[in-house]
């Protein structure tokens, strides 16, 4: 017999079982949740961790969601610092890190993403951080006022590494980006964008070195360089890893749930997974997207972790299993330099449609076709209607690339 029971159990402490909670709350529901999640504090929207709540600009209250003290005497209950070791969807149980066991007539596994550790020598020096929550963020500012004229190496040039490297260069420091693609958030967002984010980042004194390979890092105790695959030599006295992360599915494997080919927890259109009354959202969860016309995709993005958490809330409260359309949206911005949006995401193209001029200050958009079909769509500064772009990603079909303009 469990300790106790809820109608809703919401696994996991960041925005997705947060949006969950949000969402129950809005829709007027009149039973018992429970939120649990391994966080020291409540659930908050990661993206200041690289940009405001980096440079000291922003409290931590500011990221909270749904706001600070949200969850204090409302209808959700919270739970910090509080682990599910076993979930058992068979018995609709779960076990928590106190030891006491909770029944649930629903659930949603929002256990949302690691980080990706990079296997190399000399990663256990002092001075490499890792960034994903809060008290990371904590240790790299410590170790910044601790070591004031320390060089900084940002491993990575995805969204993380760039959007650290913007912040440092704000505060005044030496920083060294050093990715494997050629050109800064190139993987994501293309060769063409990749080549102007560099421009950014350099006109503000950020170094950037595109096609290397971290080899090692060395020094005595504390990390004083890092070393290429090609004989590159930088010293440093602060790493910032960003390479990455990894679907965080350890309960969900425990528990039997499906596993899908992106490594996340598989679901169907509704969010729905393989176990009965067990649903998931966010980084782990991967679903047949309506919007990509069934396509599987897996997207780790805070603002559609948010919409499918509200999603499967709303579901719950009616009684259903609509098929979750959204098309996903991501934001991203180098300091007040450079401000992006995108819709889709474009996994795969064959052709970047520009509209508009890309230069700093300047609005443009960038369409991915692939096979003539629009996968994805990025806005620079309100250059390009997203509207439009989700619109065209929905349809599935064909369109004139002169017509994109």
């Amino acid at each position: 017999m469990p300790d106790r029971s809820v109608d809703v159990l919401l696994i996991g402490g960041g925005v997705a079982a947060a949006a969950a909670a949000h969402a129950l709350a809005e829709g007027g529901f009149g039973g018992s949740a429970l939120l649990a999640g391994r966080e020291l504090d409540p659930p908050y929207d990661r993206p200041a961790l690289t940009k405001e709540y980096l440079r000291g600009e922003q409290p931590r209250e500011a990221s909270h969601h749904p706001s600070a003290g949200w969850f204090e005497g409302g209808p959700v209950e919270l739970l910090t610092r509080t682990s599910v070791m076993k979930l058992d969807p068979a018995a609709r149980e779960a076990t928590l890190s106190t030891k006491e066991v909770v029944g649930f007539e629903q659930a949603l596994v929002a256990t949302g993403a690691m980080v990706r550790r990079l296997q190399v020598d000399g990663t256990e020096l002092d001075g490499l951080h890792y960034l994903r929550a809060y008290g990371n963020a904590d240790a790299i500012r410590a170790d910044l006022e601790a070591h004031p004229d320390a060089p900084v190496v940002c491993v990575g040039g995805s969204y993380i590494g760039c959007e650290v490297a913007a912040s440092l260069a704000l505060l005044g420091r030496d920083v060294t980006i050093l990715l494997q693609e050629d050109e800064p958030q190139q993987r994501t967002a293309g060769i063409q964008v990749g080549r102007f984010v560099r421009s950014v980042l350099e006109a503000r004194g950020v170094a950037v070195h595109g096609g290397e390979q971290v080899a090692r890092f060395t020094g005595d105790g504390r990390v004083a360089a890092v070393h290429t695959a090609s004989g590159r030599e930088l010293p440093c006295g602060i790493v910032v890893l960003g390479v990455g992360v990894v679907p965080d599915v350890m309960l969900a494997r425990g528990a039997g749930l499906a596993l899908g080919e992106s490594g996340g927890v598989a679901c169907d259109a509704a969010l729905r997974t393989s176990a009965p009354a067990v649903w998931a959202a966010g980084d782990m969860c991967e679903y047949p997207s309506v919007a990509h016309g069934g396509r599987r995709i897996r997207v780790e993005h805070t603002e559609h972790a948010q919409a499918q958490g509200a999603h499967v809330a709303r579901q719950i409260l009616a009684g259903t299993a609509e098929p979750f359309a959204e098309v996903p949206y991501f934001f991203s911005d180098l300091a007040d330099w450079a401000t992006f949006e995108s819709v889709g995401p474009a996994s795969a193209w064959d052709e970047e449609v520009v509209t508009g001029t890309l230069a700093e200050g300047e609005p443009f958009g960038v369409w991915y076709l692939e096979g003539g079909v629009v996968r994805g769509a990025l806005s620079h500064h309100g250059g390009l209607d997203l509207d439009r772009a989700r619109e065209l990603i929905r349809s599935g079909a064909a369109v004139d690339p002169a017509a994109l303009g």
